[in-house]
């Protein structure tokens, strides 16, 4: 499985990071390693003083699919996720200035936690509320209908790149409010009230 990664989904993040708002999604990938196992915690990493939380909703894509329409990309996920995209945004900074890959920032190992899945007939997916608690107050409050790009916009326009198959994770980028973590910071995801996951920082 791969994990496949949209930034820049939301005008508020655009702006909070002073990005340029791009003309096409911006993506990037996540290998299997950088997954957070189920009830680990998540330990800062020593190459970085400066871990932001990004929290986003999962797309798990249910067969395989290449040069997908959008008005045909419904029929290829039935399930909704939430999850955290950690990113090293100090390592992040460097690799932009000298115009490198992100990946030693976005794709390290313990980076991408995914909580619970749930059957999209639950949700409406271009109406979908989530947030992320730090601590016990509420520090990234998003919903998908803010998206630069909708759920099956993002499918169609990846597939163009990349066979989307079986266990596939889409991350369709984060709402503004990303920030630090520090040692013993507390997260957890919610989707339209439903607790998604709850991570422990070290």
């Amino acid at each position: 499985m791969k994990i496949i990664c949209i930034g820049r989904n939301y005008a508020k993040h655009i702006e909070e990071l002073a990005n340029e708002r791009p003309e096409h999604p911006v993506v990037f990938l996540k290998p299997d390693s950088a997954i957070l196992p189920k009830k680990n915690p998540f330990f800062i990493p020593p190459f970085s003083d400066d871990v932001h939380y990004e929290v986003e909703v999962l797309v798990k894509i249910n067969k395989v699919g290449k040069h997908i329409a959008a008005k045909f990309a419904h029929k290829y996920y039935d399930e909704i996720g939430l999850g955290i995209d950690f990113t090293a945004r100090d390592v992040q900074q460097q690799c932009k200035e000298k115009g490198l890959p992100w990946e030693k920032a976005k794709a390290f190992d313990g980076s991408a936690v995914i909580g619970e899945f749930y059957p999209k007939a639950e949700f409406d997916t271009d109406n979908l509320e989530f947030q992320l608690d730090k601590n016990g107050a509420i520090v990234q409050d998003g919903n998908t209908n803010a998206m630069l790009w909708k759920i099956d916009e993002l499918i169609s326009y990846v597939s163009q790149y990349f066979t989307l198959k079986k266990g596939d994770i889409i991350f369709t980028g984060t709402p503004a409010g990303v920030g630090k973590v520090v040692e013993n910071d507390l997260l957890t995801g919610t989707i339209n009230g439903k607790e998604a996951f709850q991570i422990r920082v070290k």
